[in-house]
């Protein structure tokens, strides 16, 4: 049977990019999307998907809220069946610069919380009980460069991504054997938030990261579905793990 997976935030960016990646690849989708007005651009997955003989299906969640996260769950079910892997790449932030700590309000930080590390819980918890009966499902949670770094968009935005990464560990361990959970941290992309709010800072960050990054390059979005659908059909002995995705930054962090 045509395996399944639940992307959070396949309207844009990354997961927009993983949901593609897995239509392509012959599986069903689920995308939760924001607003019905991304549902347009979820036109082109469910072309790949009806290519390869499998089903992509659009529906507005948002991820803040318990009972749309169920929905989204029960969708799923009733139209393909069976659920096998579900990714959390919804996500927001707020461009506040690291010192300004007066311009970030705790109405900021709270909005940023609910989307950033309560929304994979409950997508996780909806999803759990369908995930387990496929015996062999994953869970991939789109973390941050900034939840290692302390850096990125706004200090409220690195604190959800870090709390995030625990979350990770927190569900490894308590829906093994039977699903394997694990995030990543990618470093800019192309195609993400920092270029849609302030296009000229993603261009002074993008040069920035090329001088100082090994591979002189950053990532797409497709590069980083790649590894999440690595992660999802490949890794049958990770779990718990959070991969960094910085084209090498690290190697020369200050």
């Amino acid at each position: 049977m045509t395996k399944t997976v639940v992307v959070t935030g396949a309207g844009t960016g990354i997961g927009a990019g993983v949901a593609l990646r897995f239509a392509q690849a012959g599986w069903n989708v689920a995308g939760g999307i924001y607003e019905a007005a991304q549902g347009a651009a979820f036109e082109a997955i469910a072309q790949a998907a009806e290519a390869t003989g499998a089903q992509a299906i659009a529906a507005t969640a948002d991820v803040t809220r318990d009972g749309d996260c169920r929905q989204l769950a029960e969708k799923a079910m009733q139209q393909f069946g069976r659920l096998d892997a579900l990714v959390n790449a919804a996500g927001i932030t707020r461009m506040v610069p690291l010192a300004d700590l007066d311009g970030l309000t705790p109405e900021m930080f709270q909005d940023i919380y609910a989307v950033n590390t309560i929304g994979p819980f409950l997508m996780s918890r909806a999803c759990a009980p369908h995930l387990k009966r496929s015996g062999d499902a994953a869970i991939v949670n789109v973390s941050s460069l900034a939840a290692i770094s302390g850096g990125g968009s706004s200090i409220a935005y690195a604190a959800s991504k870090g709390a995030l990464n625990t979350l990770t560990l927190s569900l490894a361990r308590v829906l093994a054997p039977e699903v394997r959970v694990n995030a990543i941290c990618p470093a800019l992309i192309t195609g993400g938030f920092v270029q849609r709010l302030d296009p000229n800072l993603f261009e002074q960050r993008r040069q920035g990261q090329i001088a100082r990054a090994p591979l002189r390059r950053i990532g797409a979005p497709a590069d980083v579905a790649e590894t999440i659908f690595w992660l999802v059909t490949a890794a049958p002995l990770v779990t718990g793990e959070t991969l960094t995705l910085d084209c090498g930054l690290h190697l020369n962090a200050d």
